[in-house]
């Protein structure tokens, strides 16, 4: 009790968890295979059709072209504008409901082949090894000192990676701006501020993503990654590996019969690891890291054949299947369950209802705003008058004449615009107008108050374009 503290002793933690793990770098290592050729199939697809698309023309003009400044959405032959939002709702409908489809049907398809994440990752790998060579190569290049080779060879890979991310970006910024006129602009080096930003915020974007965080994006900032386990069942094919067939596993010459040793078809040799893109084991069973690329797939076969082995020992297949031992034919017909069927139903009628809607879309619009600063007034002794303001949107590609008329009331008539009002291709107008009506006697149906009229605005030389706005004609007490 001298007053000294008393000691705490201090007992050494046995495992201590960090916060966080600090980064691998992954070395893929390349493949080729039925998997590996779809991928790639996949990857020119897409980026024949980011890149593509805005070099082709539609009408002198360019074809697909989001003109925010003019409000302006051209796609080939339709012209949409802010008031079609409803199909970019539908578009979104249908993109979330292909997702839950493919995704209950086969998982990560959308990640594994068309995702941009993962087909600017397989760019950029290539890039890598054509440059510093495969995965050993790469492997034993960042390993070594700091030399003459080592400087050339990644400043090369860099410089390529930059370039394919600036691309990126100049083709991101040519569908908001006219791509042409965009390249002239920015080889005279008079890019706005906004574009020049855009530019080189969305190829920075693309520069460290695919180069740099890769399966990091993957596995730590997609959503999707965390919530697929959801939208997954036993009957979900996924890639999975067959434990029954390829346990125990063990290293062994081609010549030893893997059963008279009691082993499985797993020879142990870590391809299966060393193709995929995140770095996980698949033995191990599903992960959340797996974006189904099936690389493991295709490295697996070629080792199965190289061995004399069958194939599939890594391949698609549901819990259902490899559980219950089901064939082929059974585990296709259970893929195919009220669920996908679900799915699948309002897939095609949503898109069944967006494509007729705009078959059948009418290529006028027209919006009726009532002067709130003089709701009515007499223009002459017995003649009421209302002011309004008539938007017409000529959405289709061609200069057309609209005529306009009111009705409603006895003896309505539209004055203050001169007839028919021509309006440009793709242009809107906006008219002030006024509507007239004449103060019957008492008894006559026109009553001071509001009452209910319709302005009817009817394409000149086509009876089929028309269209009918509702709004109010208030006569004074």
């Amino acid at each position: 009790m001298n007053g000294t503290p008393p000691t705490i002793p201090i007992r050494p933690v046995a495992d201590e968890a960090a916060l966080y793990e600090i980064r691998k770098k992954i070395y893929p290592r390349s493949v080729h295979g039925w998997f590996a050729a779809w991928r790639w199939a996949l990857v020119f697809l897409t980026q024949a059709i980011y890149y593509g698309l805005p070099w082709l023309s539609w009408n002198a003009r360019q074809a697909v072209l989001f003109d925010l400044a003019a409000r302006k959405f051209y796609i080939f032959g339709l012209v949409f504008w802010p008031q079609d939002v409803i199909y970019l709702s539908a578009l979104l409908i249908l993109s979330a409901l292909a997702l839950f489809l493919f995704t209950a049907v086969a998982g990560r398809l959308w990640c594994g082949y068309a995702c941009p994440q993962t087909v600017y990752t397989e760019i950029f790998l290539w890039i890598e090894r054509r440059i510093e060579g495969d995965r050993l190569a790469r492997i034993r290049l960042d390993a070594s000192p700091l030399s003459a080779r080592k400087l050339g060879a990644k400043t090369l890979k860099h410089a390529a990676w930059v370039a394919v991310a600036l691309w990126t970006g100049y083709t991101f910024v040519g569908y908001f701006t006219p791509i042409r006129d965009l390249g002239l602009r920015a080889l005279a080096l008079q890019l706005g501020p906004w574009e020049t930003f855009w530019v080189l915020f969305y190829a920075a974007a693309t520069y460290g993503n695919a180069g740099f965080m890769r399966e990091q994006v993957c596995k730590y900032l997609c959503p999707y990654a965390r919530f697929q386990g959801v939208m997954f069942d036993k009957d979900t094919l996924v890639i999975t590996y067959d434990r029954a067939r390829g346990e125990p596993r063990g290293s062994r010459s081609k010549s030893v019969r893997p059963r008279e040793r009691g082993l499985g078809d797993c020879v142990d040799c870590g391809i299966c690891v060393q193709v995929c893109p995140t770095g996980i084991d698949i033995r191990q069973g599903l992960q959340y890291e797996c974006i189904g690329c099936a690389a493991c797939i295709d490295g697996c076969n070629q080792v199965m054949d190289k061995m004399g082995y069958a194939p599939g020992l890594i391949r698609y297949a549901t819990e259902s299947a490899l559980a219950q031992g089901f064939d082929r034919r059974t585990m296709w017909r259970r893929v195919f369950r009220p669920r996908t069927l679900v799915y699948l139903s309002g897939l095609l009628i949503v898109a069944a209802a967006a494509s007729g809607s705009l078959v059948m879309r009418s290529p006028l619009k027209v919006d009726v705003i009532r002067d709130r600063g003089a709701l009515a007034r007499e223009a002459a002794p017995g003649i009421i008058e209302n002011v309004y303001r008539l938007q017409i949107m000529n959405t289709d590609e061609e200069p057309r004449s609209f005529t306009i008329a009111a009705v409603g009331l006895p003896r309505l008539s539209v004055v203050g615009v001169e007839q028919p009002v021509a309006v440009g291709a793709a242009e809107t107008r906006l008219l002030p107008l006024r509507v007239q009506a004449p103060v019957e006697e008492e008894g006559s149906g026109t009553k001071p108050g509001p009452h209910k009229i319709e302005f009817i605005v009817q394409a000149v030389n086509d009876d089929k374009v028309v269209r009918h706005e509702q709004s109010s004609f208030i006569i004074p007490r």
